[in-house]
């Protein structure tokens, strides 16, 4: 099982097959999870083979898995099943119209987006996502967003986590403490945001309250009224904002740190993570060499994450 061997970092791997090198790696610096794409995913077999092999190296079967299947564009597992028509907005949409069909809709909908997941090894879906969609924000976030409205957004949220949990398929909401209000991409470039402190609280910040995820994903984004330096990811004063004003007491992970919000080494961006309160950092290209920089500056796991990694796997066990 999980013990303080383990590093509090979750990394990509290459291709459709562990690797010699990916294998030596994985065995030495022991990251908390590993994160899938489309790479990755050929077939069901190769999958199962793959996801089996990373098991089979932590000797568990319920070693963590990660995927980001939100339905929509974002959809790792098309290959298999076409939810291109299930965005999260069209979901929204149906709560707003239709509350018995949007409860028909949704669960099937989880239940079999959860089945195949399990079938694939897959045990964490990186889904809520929670930020409220604004007319003028950039189209990244678009229809990944229920709604505009935060009362849509907020109680779509929580039922979707508890629908995966029931379905044995924890959860990781994003992107605290909310996107909805950037107009760049932060693929790309540091989305800059401008809204004071109150009205965040009150509305992009507010969605992710009383959430039942173990996991919630930090957004790469710099709210200039809060901390006009750091983002996000790095900044101590919003991750306190998160932990007493949202009142998220569970693991927080990174989005990518590989992505160019981000203005320092790689080195640094996953020092500054641990340093600013994140439990764990995510890198997801798969590149072996940007992967020994994350395992060798992220810490080995501690009581707190090997707690709530006990409780995440009372869900998907």
């Amino acid at each position: 099982m999980m013990n303080k061997n383990h590093k509090a970092f979750v990394c990509g791997v290459k291709g459709k097959y562990l690797s010699d090198n990916e294998k030596k790696f994985l065995k030495q610096h022991k990251p908390w999870g590993i994160i899938l794409f489309s790479r990755n995913i050929k077939t069901i077999n190769q999958t199962k083979i793959l996801t089996n092999s990373i098991k089979k190296i932590f000797k568990n079967d319920n070693y963590p898995i990660l995927a980001d299947e939100e339905g929509g564009r974002v959809s790792r597992v098309k290959k298999f099943i076409d939810s291109s028509i299930f965005t999260p907005k069209f979901f929204g949409d149906l709560y707003s119209k239709n509350n018995k069909k949007f409860e028909i809709y949704f669960n099937v909908y989880v239940k079999q987006i959860s089945y195949l997941l399990r079938t694939l090894g897959i045990n964490i879906n990186t889904v809520p996502v929670l930020d409220i969609r604004r007319l003028k924000s950039h189209n990244i976030i678009g229809d990944r967003s229920y709604s505009s409205n935060k009362k849509i957004v907020s109680k779509i949220g929580e039922i979707c986590i508890k629908k995966f949990h029931k379905n044995r398929v924890a959860t990781i909401m994003k992107h605290i403490p909310g996107h909805g209000l950037a107009k760049s991409d932060s693929h790309k470039k540091l989305p800059i945001i401008n809204q004071k402190l109150e009205y965040l609280i009150n509305n992009d910040f507010h969605v992710f309250k009383n959430k039942s995820s173990l996991i919630a994903m930090t957004g790469h984004l710099l709210f200039k009224k809060i901390d006009s330096v750091e983002t996000v990811t790095h900044s101590k004063k919003i991750i306190n904002l998160i932990r007493n004003k949202v009142g998220f007491k569970n693991l927080l992970i990174t989005d990518d740190l590989s992505m160019k919000a981000l203005k320092y080494s790689l080195e640094e961006n996953v020092k500054k993570s641990f340093i600013a309160g994140c439990n764990l950092a995510l890198h997801c290209n798969g590149n072996l060499k940007e992967m020994l920089i994350v395992a060798k500056n992220s810490p080995k796991i501690d009581n707190f994450i090997i707690k709530k990694t006990s409780q995440l796997i009372d869900i998907i066990s």
